[in-house]
């Protein structure tokens, strides 16, 4: 090979790796998606779920960040395979002759391939693979985790939107009996049967109604705020959603649904992805004491007058580190005290998950009597409430056991709202701390 062949050779190889694209180039900018429901149509759970899973960026986040590990796998395998580099050096020099009392100016120029490959490094590059495989798998224990957030998010602020809503409804119902009290009230004193006195207690529940319905609306919109929040949207308009806050009995086996969450948590799964990361670092780091073996080449052709001269070699490399300062010891005692402390996380996460369950169990039972109770308080406030207005409609009743009785009424219907979505919110946690899809 002629130095110009050679010359010629090497810059077609700077042209073509200036032309390889940048593959994972990415715009300065970032843009994100947002396709809200279209106005004035009915938004179900099940819509609103699946709209959070395509629209979060938490989830966006705990994906990219799983593409990340598993290019990581790749990243620790190339060191499996040869390494190839161009070297290109070029030069001039000029040396001053005593005898000749003129200067020597000469040019040199090198150009060569150089190839290395591991041939065997008694499983240092392989813990690097396993460690980076752990990764992955815990990278996408997160995703699922994440999924199973947003999901468990959206559903508990779509069961308190429809709570909040249910209880504008309960104050729009008791603002329309204190102004009905107010008439009875001022119809009566109009006819000297009744006191001035009832009168303006029944303007004083007039304008506490009016306050508590003021309240109940902004608590609606606060709701709606914090479910679009969860979904991943931006929208000015009113939400409609389906209401679905009913109570159907469900039936729970509690050591089938501990069993459940052991065998499913996404936390569990990354603990144990911790664990075997720990694991193959270990390896890796005993592999410290032992030698590496590789084997180089270099072809090419060197220069210092106008003949290029062809060059070429192979060599095999074995390297084994015999003193670094007691480095590879301590390295191995750090890595054996992080596979303890993974496995200690992973048993931390187990009492948490047997916790999460324990205690979402306690909750939807506790709930589900709860609304039972609940519905036998609304009957008895309401059997109260028509006895006090027949009373007061008959001359021998007060007005204030008009109004207790119908304060009564509306915190007893007001509990009965809020006992059906501690339920179904009850049951979304509940599908999450088994680890449900």
């Amino acid at each position: 090979m002629d130095r110009r062949t050679l010359m010629v050779w090497g810059l077609a190889v700077v042209a073509g790796l200036a032309r390889i694209p940048a593959a994972h180039a990415q715009p300065g900018g970032v843009g994100v998606t947002v396709t809200a429901p279209a106005p004035g149509t009915v938004l179900t759970l099940d819509e609103a779920v699946a709209l959070g899973l395509r629209q979060q960026p938490t989830i966006t986040g705990a994906q990219q960040s799983e593409l990340a590990a598993r290019a990581r796998i790749g990243e620790a395998q190339s060191a499996y395979y040869p390494r190839f580099d161009w070297l290109t050096s070029a030069g001039r020099s000029q040396t001053f002759s005593q005898s000749l009392n003129a200067p020597i100016t000469g040019n040199s120029i090198a150009t060569a391939v150089q190839g290395t490959q591991l041939l065997y490094d008694f499983g240092k590059t392989g813990s690097t693979v396993d460690q980076a495989r752990a990764g992955a798998r815990a990278a996408n224990a997160v995703v699922v985790q994440t999924r199973q957030s947003v999901v468990q998010n959206v559903k508990t602020a779509y069961y308190n939107l429809l709570q909040a809503q249910r209880l504008v409804k309960v104050a729009e119902d008791n603002l329309s009996l204190t102004e009905l009290n107010l008439r009875s009230a001022q119809g009566f004193y109009d006819v000297g049967t009744k006191p001035k006195s009832d009168v303006t207690q029944a303007e004083v529940q007039v304008a506490n109604a009016r306050v508590a319905l003021i309240l109940a609306k902004n608590q609606v919109d606060l709701a709606q705020t914090t479910l679009v929040n969860a979904i991943g949207i931006r929208t000015a308009s009113p939400l409609q959603i389906e209401d679905i806050l009913t109570y159907e009995p469900v039936t729970l086996d509690f050591p089938a649904l501990l069993q459940e969450g052991l065998n499913n948590r996404p936390e569990l799964r990354q603990a144990r992805a911790q664990v075997e990361s720990a694991q193959a670092q270990l390896s890796g780091a005993k592999a410290g004491y032992l030698p590496t073996l590789t084997a180089s080449g270099v072809y090419g052709g060197s220069s210092n007058d106008p003949a290029l001269h062809e060059q070429w070699s192979v060599t095999g490399n074995l390297a084994w580190n015999l003193f670094q300062g007691f480095f590879t010891q301590n390295q191995v005692k750090e890595t054996t005290a992080l596979v303890e402390n993974a496995r200690a996380n992973y048993s931390t996460q187990e009492l948490q998950v047997r916790l999460d369950v324990e205690q979402a169990y306690l909750t939807v039972v506790a709930a589900s009597e709860t609304v039972g109770a609940t519905d036998k308080e609304v009957q008895s406030a309401q059997e109260n409430l028509n006895l006090a207005q027949g009373r007061y409609d008959a001359g021998v009743g007060t007005i204030l056991d008009l109004t207790t009785a119908q304060v009564a009424l509306s915190s007893a219907q007001a509990d009965q709202v809020r006992a059906l979505t501690a339920f179904r919110v009850g049951l979304a946690v509940l599908d999450r701390v088994v680890g449900r899809p």
